[in-house]
């Protein structure tokens, strides 16, 4: 029988934990887990702790945790994925697809032809709002870290504090497949928005040390490329 994983941001250790807020809610209100229920807890950390719902209260919701075990292992591939940003629920798809792949870090970004605005609070709720996407999709698909989803930022701010072995910018304009390019111990990823990077920030990216590459003769959707990329990526030089 699957066991349901629940991520906590707090500290975790062998015996009782008392869970409240949203968890403790989703445990006992939508999943209406009861005692004697088996769980598995993750703090972002590695590590995994199983457990037993000892009880489910309206508020609260009072688990056992047996001795920490080690969690899944992560991609010998460190990426870091500079995503455009996209409207709605294609950028969370991007976002959630793009962990369960084994991304380590996205960083939204605003490019030229980017039609999402973000300033201040607005900005913090979004970021707030897709590293939850990424928790759920931590939760989901097993991993026991939780990636980075960092503020969203300019490309050209972007571009300069990448320290990445290899470095690609995604665009169908390239001859350059991935069987030309050697295998790197960490990557950085740059796709571009639904109209694409302009020729100026193609430019900047590869002057900034940026390969062109293309991964196949058709033209892919923003929210399409980092699944379809990050998939090549770990076949090629990950734990695909």
């Amino acid at each position: 029988m699957r066991v349901s994983r629940f991520y906590l941001d707090t500290p975790l250790s062998e015996g009782e934990q008392t869970l409240t807020g949203d968890v403790a809610h989703y445990i006992g209100r939508v999943l209406r887990l009861g005692p004697g229920a088996k769980v598995q807890i993750f703090n972002g950390s590695g590590q995994e702790w199983p457990g037993e719902v000892m009880a489910a209260g309206k508020r609260e919701v009072l688990i056992k945790l047996q001795a920490a075990i080690a969690g899944l292992p992560e991609s010998p591939l460190q990426t870091h994925l500079g995503q455009a940003m996209s409207r709605g629920e294609r950028m969370d798809w991007a976002i959630q697809k793009a962990v369960e792949l084994g991304v380590n870090q996205i960083t939204p970004l605003f490019t030229e032809r980017c039609e999402v605005k973000l300033q201040g609070e607005r900005a913090d709720k979004r970021q707030a709002h897709w590293q939850q996407v990424a928790v759920s999709a931590c939760e989901q698909c097993g991993r026991s870290v939780v990636p980075v989803i960092n503020p969203p930022t300019s490309l050209h701010d972007w571009l300069p504090a990448l320290t990445s072995d290899l470095k690609l910018v995604l665009h169908h304009r390239t001859d350059q497949d991935l069987d030309q390019l050697p295998k790197p111990g960490s990557l950085a990823l740059l796709i571009g928005p639904e109209g694409g990077l302009s020729a100026d920030e193609i430019h900047l990216a590869e002057t900034s040390g940026f390969v062109a590459a293309r991964f196949g003769p058709r033209v892919l959707r923003t929210e399409t490329a980092p699944v379809v990329a990050l998939s090549m990526a770990q076949q090629r030089w990950g734990d695909f």
